[in-house]
């Protein structure tokens, strides 16, 4: 039993330790507001038996400037249609069974990025991908 609060103390320290620092630091909010995280982008696949599947790849973007992250923000929906539409065409021209590829992944959800927010600056961030 004092094992688990043990852990659970430590656990905790972990996880409030960074923000702390950074509440004291002064420049917490800066540094968290360039990071926009994005709902998850689902596509079709072909299973290896056959039947259809889903790949889940979840994505965030860092933007440091500011007046291109309240423009990202703003554009939230087009940049899902837009990861969505870069990548189906993959994920239905993976062989079944195949691991998908996070470096084409990457590749192409930058693309589009850039293109739906007509410029450079936003970097893509790559969570899980999954495939089921």
């Amino acid at each position: 039993m004092r094992r688990r609060r043990l852990l659970a103390a430590f656990a905790a320290a972990v996880l409030v330790a960074p923000a702390l620092g950074r509440a004291q630091e002064g420049g917490g909010s800066q540094a968290k507001a360039s990071y926009l995280p994005l709902k998850s982008v689902t596509v079709s696949i072909v299973r290896p038996d056959g039947r259809r599947g889903v790949l889940t790849v979840e994505v965030g973007i860092d933007v440091t400037n500011r007046a291109l992250r309240d423009q990202a923000d703003l554009y939230l929906p087009l940049l899902n249609a837009a990861y969505v539409s870069a990548l189906q065409p993959y994920a239905l021209g993976l062989s079944p069974g195949q691991p998908p590829n996070a470096d084409y992944i990457s590749m192409v959800l930058q693309r589009a990025t850039d293109q739906t927010l007509g410029r450079r600056g936003a970097k893509l961030l790559l969570g899980s991908i999954l495939t089921n």
